[in-house]
């Protein structure tokens, strides 16, 4: 592969830099981008609103190790969160463009390299999220019934890489953590199955929720209610199942003078603020089977347990500090609970033969171009959460996704991106059929998505989920696929 930094030199290197300088002009931009997430589709939607597809256009293949697309909007959103699911409807417009072509079942490392990406594209933007759970250093964590709640809603939402069957036998549950998937998490623990039958969820998922034995669920954590990162509209809904009592000590609502600016807006903090009062100034729920306790200012210090399962979790009261932060009060309580999950945030998987810091879990970066040694890769990109760390919303990601293409547009100005020596669509393609990669298109998006939607229509759903790689595969293929 020919650098454009180091094409000084002979003449016969100059002619045939200004050769390929001049072939490069006369196609589109080849970009790869790694990832079907938000993330990596937003990437994509801002090439081709940039001005690049403008005056020369862009071809973009996207590469998703999962048979269908969308990550973590698929397996990674609640299933009783339609408004959140039907994100999908922009994201499929955008897959839908004939400059975007799908390569699903293709995993990055293995069944292609970041060697294969450079002959073959002019930038590679990785944009694989996060997927794995981050670690919470206190005694016991690695005791049975001791979660991250991260396996728990790839379960739930059906991802082919893990489990089918979850234990959902303790009646008193903990979770640590107060973000959106920790009430996520509690919520789908405190409702019944039939609750979530009209969703989505698969029958390996419905049938397990149905023998949940939950009826105390129990969210922690170690600062107070202005501090704590749920939406509001998020908390809202926990109250939203007539089966579920929300409760909140009164004690637990306490401010100071930092707590209006704690990583929120004022207006975060009092919506937030307004609806766990309301919690806590209830007298009861009528006919509500579960309750679901909100505890603040509990900060977790050891999970309890006994011939090596988990039996308890052990708190520390904390009390604010003035700055809105807190302090340590020495107080202590054990909570007897049967099971604990673990909301502490994600982390990125380490991609072979990209640079990754170890301690925040992302891809070392300047703007969204990836860094080695301090100096830019040329041609390499990333977005999302693997570029900035598991924070934010989804609609945070498209912000990620258009400084990340402003860097591309500025490489590709200034000769700085890669030069690919066999940038032509059909390369990849013979590539992956020369690896035997049994690889899915949009076309088997398609076709799976109808598939899907059958399978709900017989249940009356709007669809059911597809669980198990093969099937998912067989849905998406057609019959010249399957006879080649």
């Amino acid at each position: 592969m020919l650098d454009k930094r180091d094409t000084s030199g002979s003449k016969e290197l100059k002619e045939a830099k200004e050769l390929q300088d001049i072939s490069s002009s006369e196609r589109p931009m080849r970009v790869a981008v790694i990832g079907s997430g938000p993330a990596g589709i937003y990437a994509a939607d801002a090439l081709m609103k940039s001005d690049v597809a403008k005056e020369r256009g862009v071809s973009i293949d996207v590469f998703e190790r999962l048979p269908a697309p969308f990550g973590l909007i698929r397996y990674g959103v609640a299933p009783d969160h339609p408004r959140i699911k039907g994100i999908i409807k922009a994201l499929h417009k955008v897959l839908d463009k004939p400059q975007v072509r799908l390569f699903g079942n293709v995993n990055y490392g293995s069944d292609v390299t970041l060697e294969d990406l450079k002959r073959h594209y002019d930038a590679a933007i990785f944009a694989t999220g996060a997927t794995d759970d981050r670690g919470l250093k206190i005694p016991g964590i690695d005791l049975e019934g001791s979660y991250g709640a991260g396996q728990f809603v790839a379960w739930y939402d059906g991802h082919p890489d893990f489990p089918r069957t979850w234990p959902l036998d303790a009646e008193k549950v903990a979770v640590i953590g107060v973000g959106n998937v920790a009430l996520d998490v509690a919520r789908v623990l405190a409702k019944t199955g039939d609750e979530l039958l009209p969703t989505e969820i698969p029958a390996n998922v419905y049938e397990g929720l149905k023998q949940n034995k939950a009826v105390e669920v129990h969210v922690f954590g170690r600062r107070g209610p202005a501090q704590a990162k749920f939406t509001p509209l998020e908390l809202r809904e926990l109250d939203h199942s007539p089966n579920i009592e929300v409760i909140v000590d009164p004690r637990d609502i306490e401010y100071d003078e930092g707590s209006a600016t704690a990583r929120r807006t004022v207006k975060m903090v009092d919506q937030v603020s307004s609806i766990i009062e309301d919690y806590a100034i209830r007298e009861g729920k009528p006919g509500a089977i579960h309750k679901l306790f909100l505890h603040f200012f509990e900060n977790p210090t050891e999970i309890l347990g006994e011939d090596g399962k988990v039996v308890g979790l052990r708190t520390e009261r904390t009390e604010l500090d003035g700055t809105g932060n807190v302090k340590p009060t020495g107080e202590t309580t054990d909570w007897e609970v049967g099971a604990v999950y673990r909301a502490v945030g994600y982390y990125s998987d380490n991609l072979p033969d990209v640079p990754f810091d170890d301690q925040g879990g992302v891809i070392p970066n300047e703007a969204g171009r990836v860094l080695e040694g301090g100096n830019h890769i040329p041609g390499v990109f990333t977005t999302g959460w693997i570029k900035r760390g598991p924070v934010g919303l989804i609609g945070h990601t498209k912000g990620d996704a258009n400084e990340t293409v402003e860097c591309i547009v500025q490489d590709l100005a200034n000769g700085a991106l890669n030069t690919p020596s066999a940038p032509e669509e059909g390369e990849i393609e013979a590539l992956l059929e020369s690896r035997s990669i049994a690889y899915t298109t949009w076309d088997g998006w398609y076709r799976l998505d109808e598939h899907e939607r059958s399978l709900g229509e017989a249940e009356g759903r709007e669809r059911v989920k597809v669980v198990e790689r093969d099937d998912m595969l067989n849905a998406s293929v057609n019959e010249r696929e399957h006879a080649s």
